[in-house]
This record gives structure tokens, C-alpha cells and sequence, in this order.
């Protein structure tokens, strides 16, 4: 699939507005790009009978079945009306829906695909979360008559973990953040670790320096720096990889201010203190899981922006599994490793696909409704 996005009718907002509009608008948006794309690649072969699709949807789901999801709550920065406590399956589009995934699903299967030491689907971009696979047996709150040892895959959704705020310590720039996202007090894990915030908290500290008289002074920065969400976590990257010559550029491209060199060291240790930070909350998430499953050896399936952009996220979510996990410092080797699944949330979706036209085609129809998918939290 070509890497591009077709926004093709000019009545559907923005894909900005999109994140705050209605679900009409959003299904529109979606039916006339998947329309587009089937027209313009010429991918329908004259049958009528639709394209069969697999949909990533990286959000909550109450999921019962494999083609159907309910959603439970909007997440990263997006607010659409309408769709919460509806299954999203319930749209009108060119093709017949498959089945719906999570992204984190999504990477752990396309990597199990062709890399059995999978262990578990890790997403760290946008957003922060992961899936593994258990046993129905020992997943208490799902009623079903499956066999206890029938395997099923969990989307953990711990971008919600401490909603509460009774356990992660704060910052008050990650209370500024949650007081005005779109979804106070949700999503605390997520907003403190994700590649979204990453690049506000750093706006925020600056922001706070700048007011307190300790970086641009003399410059109009307050008003650069005021903007939500003016930076994001590529901006953080380059700030702690790019030399000198770069980051002035940088800070003069995007915030029109002139950086001295005192205010680049600066500014260069605060992102590098808010991306170890989030790598570092990143595997606890992970580490819990292979704690839970007493997982000794294995590989963690990675896609996300932050996971395969940022140069120092590998090397910096290494050395805190191995803290939390209590590796010995004289090791040859890591037990458990991140590996790469670029595109995993995708290509996961047209295996899993694939999986459920063949089994409906054998007749093995039991257990589909609950063999790949359940949100918990």
C-alpha cells in the first residue's frame, strides 16, 4: 500500500477536525478514502462480492466477536461524538469488515507470523500500550464455554493505568497536560509516556524556564511558546541527536527564537530527562506482563513512531528491563529483546483476516467470536 492519505471530498473536515467531529463525518472520510483507493489501484476484480477488509482500530473495544467491537473510550487527543458504546463495525463502506484489532494485536501477530519467540505486541508512538497471549482459563472476567487452554489475545489498554492518580508520581506539567486534554483524568499512563506529550511536556518546561526569566531572555518567546502541541517528539529527537548548528535552526524554523549555547545544553538535558522518562515507563508496562507470565526469553514486537524513530528509545527501554528484571550485569546476551514490527498494526490485520475467511471456510466458526481479541484494564 502506498505510503499516502487521499482526503478526497472537500465536504469532510480536516484530518485535524476530524479528531473532535462527529461519526458520520469520520465513517464518511473513511468509506470515500477506502472507495478512492479500491478505484484507483483498480482492486476490485468485478465480483460482487466486497473486498473483505481488516480494520486496526487502536482503541478501546468491548469485543464479543471478531468482526464486531464496541467502543469504550476515546483516546489520544481524539473526541469524536457519537461512537462511544457503538460497535464501529456499523458503517457504510465499499468492502465487508473481516475483523477489528487493535494495533498492539496487530503487531504481535504479523511478528509471530514469521518470528515464533514473539512474546508480546508492544505499540510506543502515539499512543502506549501492548497484547499478549493467554490462557481463557486464566482470564477471570470472560464467560465463556471455551476450552481453559484455548490461547487468546489480550489488549492490555494500560495508557489507562492510575486514571486514579494514587500510584505514578506527577509532575505538575503532567497535571497541566491531563487538566486540558480533550479527556481529564484518562488515560494517565499513556499521557505521561506516549509520543503525543512528549514533545507538550517539553513545551511546558520551557515555557515555565522562559517565565521564570532563565532561557530567551529578551525574546517575544512567551507567545512561541504558548501554543499547545506546537512541538512534538521529533522535535525532542533532534534536540538530543542534531548538533549545535541544527538545533539553532530548529528552534528558529519552528519557534522563531534564537538559542544560545547555554539554552541548548539546556534544552537538550529536559528532553533528554522526558525521554528516558517515557522509555523507562514504557517497559513497566511490558515488564508486568512478562513477570505475570513468568516469560524467561523472548522477543517484544515493537511498532510506533517513538519505537522506530527515536534513536536513543531502544538503548534506553534496554537498560531499564534489564533493571527491573534484574538481569545479571555480566551477561553475553539480553533475554528479551525488542525487535521491529514497522507496519505490524496493518499487515497483522490481513493475517488475522485471512485466518478467519479460512477457518469460516473450513466450518470451524467455534471460538472465533473470542480467539484474538479483549480489552481490559
Amino acid at each position: 500500500m502506498p505510503n499516502r492519505r487521499r482526503w478526497s471530498r472537500s465536504a469532510t473536515p480536516s484530518p485535524d477536525a476530524i479528531k473532535t467531529s462527529t461519526s458520520e463525518e469520520l465513517w464518511a472520510l473513511i468509506s470515500d478514502s477506502i472507495r478512492d483507493f479500491i478505484e484507483e489501484f483498480k482492486l476490485h476484480d468485478g465480483s460482487p462480492e466486497p473486498l473483505p477488509l481488516g480494520l486496526t482500530f487502536s482503541y478501546p473495544l468491548e469485543q464479543d466477536y471478531i468482526d464486531h467491537g464496541r467502543l469504550k473510550t476515546w483516546t489520544k487527543g481524539f473526541d469524536i461524538k457519537g461512537m462511544e458504546g457503538e460497535d464501529i463495525a456499523k458503517q457504510n463502506s465499499p468492502v465487508k469488515l473481516v475483523s477489528v484489532i487493535n494495533d498492539t494485536t496487530g503487531a504481535m501477530i504479523a511478528s509471530a507470523y514469521r518470528d515464533p519467540e514473539t512474546i508480546v505486541g508492544g505499540i510506543f508512538g502515539t499512543g502506549c500500550n501492548a497484547a499478549y497471549m493467554e490462557n481463557v482459563g486464566s482470564i477471570p472476567k470472560l464467560k465463556t464455554t471455551l476450552p481453559a487452554d484455548v490461547m487468546m489475545a489480550i489488549n492490555c489498554e494500560y495508557g489507562a493505568f492510575d486514571n486514579s492518580h494514587k500510584v505514578l508520581p506527577r509532575t505538575k506539567y503532567d497535571i497541566e497536560i491531563c487538566r486540558e486534554s480533550v479527556r481529564p483524568d484518562e488515560q494517565a499512563f499513556e499521557k505521561m509516556s506516549a509520543g503525543l506529550y512528549l514533545g507538550e511536556i517539553f513545551r511546558l518546561v520551557m515555557l515555565d524556564l522562559h517565565e521564570q526569566g532563565l532561557v530567551f531572555r529578551g525574546q517575544n518567546a512567551f507567545d512561541k511558546l504558548n501554543q499547545a502541541f506546537k512541538l512534538d517528539t521529533e522535535f525532542l529527537s533532534g534536540l538530543e541527536h542534531d548538533t549545535d548548528e541544527q538545533i539553532v535552526a530548529r528552534f528558529e524554523k519552528t519557534l522563531q527564537l534564537k538559542a544560545t549555547r547555554d539554552e541548548l545544553i539546556v534544552s537538550r538535558r529536559v528532553s533528554e530527562a522526558i525521554a528516558i522518562r517515557g522509555a523507562r515507563l514504557c517497559v513497566t508496562g511490558i515488564a508486568a506482563i512478562i513477570k505475570k507470565k513468568g516469560v524467561t526469553k523472548g522477543h517484544v514486537a515493537a511498532d510506533g513512531s517513538v519505537a522506530i524513530k527515536h534513536p536513543g528509545f531502544r538503548k534506553r527501554w534496554t537498560q531499564a528491563m534489564a533493571e527491573v528484571l534484574d538481569w545479571p550485569s555480566d551477561r553475553t546476551e539480553d533475554p528479551i529483546t525488542m525487535t521491529s514490527a514497522e507496519d505490524g498494526s496493518g499487515i497483522g490485520a490481513a493475517v488475522i483476516s485471512a485466518m478467519t475467511i479460512q477457518r469460516k471456510k473450513d466450518g470451524r466458526t467455534e471460538g472465533i467470536q473470542f480467539e484474538l481479541e479483549s480489552s481490559t484494564k
